[in-house]
């Protein structure tokens, strides 16, 4: 079913859900590997084509994120045009464009690369948690 933006999610609902997504960009940005694991339930799944398999549960995503503070210079995870819709009284549809822009040591920032996540969010007992993240690159055909 489609829904629109009219849909009836809390204010408090919303401000919880970009409230996570700022945190889970600046854990993986800071190199705070374990937060930014747990900003996923712990059978969380990240499907992205930017890497070869699926990343899946929290040690495999720790390790992602790991790996991803070894980077030279910065990057940054910047999170623009959440809509979030409803899917039932405990899960969410989180869409959104995700840039990612690097900074090299004493060079100019760039663009790495835009893409379009679609998330499942689920309620937990620790609060929203990312079930399962979808990215898609702006530059493959879907």
């Amino acid at each position: 079913m489609t829904r629109g933006p009219d849909d009836d999610i809390s204010t408090e609902t919303l401000a919880r859900v970009h409230q996570l997504y700022g945190a889970q960009s600046h854990f993986i940005d800071d190199g705070h590997a374990d937060a930014w694991a747990a900003t996923f339930t712990p059978d969380g799944e990240f499907h992205s084509p930017s890497y070869p398999e699926p990343v899946v549960g929290t040690e495999a995503l720790t390790a992602f994120a790991e790996r991803f503070a070894r980077q030279d210079g910065v990057t940054r995870h910047v999170l623009t045009n959440l809509f979030v819709t409803g899917q039932g009284p405990d899960e969410l549809l989180v869409r959104a464009y995700l840039q990612l822009v690097h900074t090299a040591p004493g060079g100019p920032s760039t663009v790495v690369r835009q893409t379009t996540i679609a998330d499942r969010v689920v309620r937990s007992p620790s609060g929203w948690r990312i079930a399962r993240r979808t990215v898609h690159r702006d530059d493959e055909p879907r």
